[in-house]
């Protein structure tokens, strides 16, 4: 069992929520944080959970959130319940190996376009949003965001929440990988957000 592959995966399912959340009511978010989501997106093949992220540092809000959602605190209340449908949303996802494949071929795509220069890095949430409203958004249980209506309104939000939605999505792949199930979530939450602590304390 990978504990810290599975701290690490989870922490990157609630960082890329609480930017939904805060992009919906807010319009904005935490963009260091954004763009270690996005580009978490990216890694398909990294070598280590932390790589995913670029290491820890990219996950200082996801780390720091652990604790707010085992305590219940309310306001935390909508990324946990947004991170609990991507987590559903994935196993839908991981018997549709067809889905999974063009996902995959879209991420690699922008991947490329990125490296030769021909996506604009601010074009990225852009790419990635409309990739997951063609696939993921077709799935149920879908996501449902709420949030302030002004910024719902503007495609530019709409599309970085719906790259938020794949980077959450993201990191419940890895969460499977690593050997995280409901099980493990539901009597375990304690220990991983114990470890949480730790790993959060290593970057100061």
């Amino acid at each position: 069992m990978n504990e810290d592959g599975q701290v690490i995966a989870l922490a990157g399912v609630l960082q890329a929520a609480r930017l939904v959340v805060d992009l919906a009511y807010e319009g904005r978010c935490d963009e260091a944080a954004m763009q270690s989501s996005l580009d978490s997106v990216l890694r398909i093949d990294a070598s280590t959970p932390a790589a995913v992220y670029g290491g820890l540092e990219g996950l200082r809000l996801g780390l720091d959130l652990f604790g707010d959602v085992i305590a219940g605190g309310g306001r935390e209340a909508m990324p946990t319940r947004i991170a609990v449908t991507v987590l559903h949303l994935e196993r839908k996802l991981a018997r549709r190996p067809e889905m999974l494949a063009g996902l995959r071929r879209g991420i690699e795509a922008a991947a490329r376009d990125l490296g030769r220069g021909e996506l604009a890095a601010d074009g990225l949430a852009e790419r990635l949003g409309g990739l997951y409203g063609e696939t993921l958004s077709t799935l149920k249980p879908r996501v449902i965001v709420q949030g302030n209506g002004v910024h719902l309104s503007q495609p530019q939000v709409v599309a970085r929440i719906r790259a938020a939605l794949l980077a959450a999505v993201r990191g419940a792949v890895l969460w499977r990988q690593m050997g995280g199930n409901h099980l493990r979530l539901f009597f375990g939450r304690r220990r991983l957000a114990a470890r949480a602590r730790e790993l959060r304390s290593t970057i100061g």
